[in-house]
């Protein structure tokens, strides 16, 4: 009798599923039938519920069009800034040191022109010469003419003839402006005063 009656409620437009056999099964006295009916109750909501798991997870997300779009932008973003950030890192590496220290460059300079036999006296003039010209900075450029280094030699790789190290070397470019004063101009006073006469030496 509670099986028909419970089939019935199952049946009638009302009754679907776990919810209309607990229906059924409440109004029911309290039986071995009964505990068993409770018990397949249980079973179905809980295949129910593992059914209801199981669909929402394997529902693939939604993602609309601005979304795509902000995070293709957002890509791009992160891209450009490791390439600028390259860029710097090679554009640190490849970057010419610190200018030497021109008073160290300057006691060089006054060194190798009494070792080359000019006079003690030729130094003011050979110092204010090449302050004049580069600040006695090795790596000093004229902006205009290209000029490099403490001699301000034009161009710079002139100074190759006394070393390979002519863009950095004080010294090596030390001795290039003493042989190019000694075969041009005689002495450091003679390159002097024709620089300040003429605005180049």
């Amino acid at each position: 009798m509670a099986a028909v009656t419970i089939a019935a409620y199952l049946t009638s437009p009302r009754g679907s599923g776990a919810d209309s056999l607990a229906l059924a099964i409440d109004g029911l006295p309290k039986t071995g039938a009964v505990a068993a009916l409770e018990r397949e109750e249980h079973q179905i909501a809980v295949m129910d519920a593992a059914t209801t798991v199981m669909t929402t997870a394997a529902k693939p997300a939604v993602v609309s069009p601005a979304q795509v779009e902000e995070q293709a932008e957002e890509q791009q973003q992160q891209t450009q800034q490791a390439a600028q950030s390259q860029e710097t890192a090679q554009t640190q590496d490849t970057a010419p040191a610190a200018p030497a220290d021109p008073s160290s460059a300057e006691a060089t300079g006054e060194r190798l022109m009494l070792a080359d036999g000019f006079a003690s006296s030729q130094w003011s003039c050979l110092y204010d010469l090449w302050e004049r010209e580069s600040g006695w900075n090795v790596y000093a450029e004229n902006p205009s003419s290209g000029a490099y280094g403490i001699p301000q030699a034009l161009p710079g790789s002139k100074m190759a003839s006394a070393g390979s190290n002519w863009q950095s070397s004080a010294t090596t470019q030390i001795e290039w402006g003493l042989s190019y004063i000694s075969s041009t101009y005689g002495t450091p006073c003679d390159a002097y005063d024709f620089d300040v006469d003429n605005g180049g030496y």
